[in-house]
């Protein structure tokens, strides 16, 4: 589905990492931890074809992300939901207005009972005709969650998406983002949070990868 091979990045002269492989399974879940400036974010965007490989291939869906216009990039983008950590939507339209956007943006017809089942998925029925900024934390990233799902994407990508809730609220998205992959949807988490790591392997077979000085390793023990 997406894959990464001895693939490097560098950014303003410096690289951020190199040789790094990656593959994202159908099915799989996985987490992305490591520290600050580390690249998780940079990784994340080589994934949906945000950002080009400075070196080695990304291929998304069996294509070499070098080789494809614009327009290609967006077609592979339909299979793949981002959730960003710092979540925008446009604050004049209401929140179920928002969910539906990808779909509208891409010229397909929006169905309200779609837009209402993907509220009352992410528990936000009641807030379908409020505006953004009305929206608590932990609300906004519900409805990222749910706008990212809207085309029934393949592959979730989420940016730290619980770094801005409560624990309670952790654990609700976190709940979502583990149905998704039991529905068949691969997973792709970048966190610091390993608590949310710990609690998540529990539920689900989940492989956690940590990126450090400058490369891509497999999580021991003590997570």
């Amino acid at each position: 589905m997406i894959e990464l091979d001895n693939v490097a990045y560098s950014y303003g002269g410096a690289e951020l990492f190199s040789s790094l492989n990656l593959a994202l399974a159908p099915g799989s879940f996985h987490f992305l931890t490591g520290p600050s400036g580390a690249g998780k974010t940079t990784l994340l965007k080589l994934c949906y074809g945000a950002l080009i490989a400075t070196g080695g291939q990304v291929r998304l869906f069996g294509q070499d992300a070098r080789t494809l216009d614009r327009d290609a990039v967006a077609l592979s983008r339909r299979k793949i939901g981002v959730v960003h950590q710092d979540c925008q939507f446009l604050d004049h339209l209401t929140v179920a207005e928002n969910i539906a956007l990808p779909l509208t943006v891409s010229g397909r017809s929006v169905q309200a009972s779609d837009v209402t089942d993907l509220l009352g998925w992410v528990g936000l029925t009641q807030q379908a005709n409020q505006l953004p900024p009305e929206l608590s934390g932990g609300e906004r990233q519900r409805a990222a969650l749910a706008r990212a799902v809207i085309m029934s994407p393949e592959v979730i990508l989420a940016d730290e998406p619980t770094g801005n809730v409560d624990w309670e609220m952790s654990q609700r998205l976190l709940a979502l983002l583990v149905e998704l992959n039991k529905m068949g949807k691969t997973v792709l988490i970048a966190t610091h949070d390993l608590s949310l790591i710990r609690t998540a392997k529990s539920q689900v077979s989940a492989r956690v990868l940590r990126l450090k000085d400058r490369k891509l390793q497999l999580a021991g023990a003590d997570l």
